[in-house]
């Protein structure tokens, strides 16, 4: 009788830590996936989608993708996704805020050469 007992337990420890690794994957998943809606958030309020079009069908995609395997239980892959989404998010928002940089930059060009015309015109 004591036998048995000795022999359920490898297989109860190996139950029981299977069980405690998938439910601590389950919060960095669930974690990841809150952060990467943040940040497509963010690229989205930056002007991300008409600036990086690509990479904000990307980030959404990825993050819809993330948020199912979320629901299907797969901590791992809905992690990943997530880690990807982020990514695709953030060098939207990236490429937006530089092309909008570079929008800022050339209309100050353009006031500079106006001024420049101006004291050429007024230039005894």
């Amino acid at each position: 009788m004591m036998v048995q007992s000795f022999s359920l337990l490898p297989a109860s420890l190996f139950v029981m830590l299977t069980v405690a690794a998938c439910s601590s994957l389950e919060v960095p998943a669930s974690n990841q996936v809150a952060i990467s809606g943040a940040a497509v958030d963010a690229a989205t309020s930056a002007e991300g989608t008409q600036y990086a079009p690509i990479e904000m069908s990307q980030a959404r995609d990825k993050l819809k993708r993330a948020r199912l395997a979320l629901h299907d239980h797969d901590y791992s892959l809905a992690r990943d996704l997530a880690r990807q989404a982020e990514a695709d998010a953030k060098l939207a928002q990236a490429k937006a805020n530089s092309a909008k940089s570079r929008q800022a930059v050339d209309a100050l060009q353009d006031d500079v050469r106006v001024l420049n015309e101006e004291l050429q015109r007024t230039a005894p």
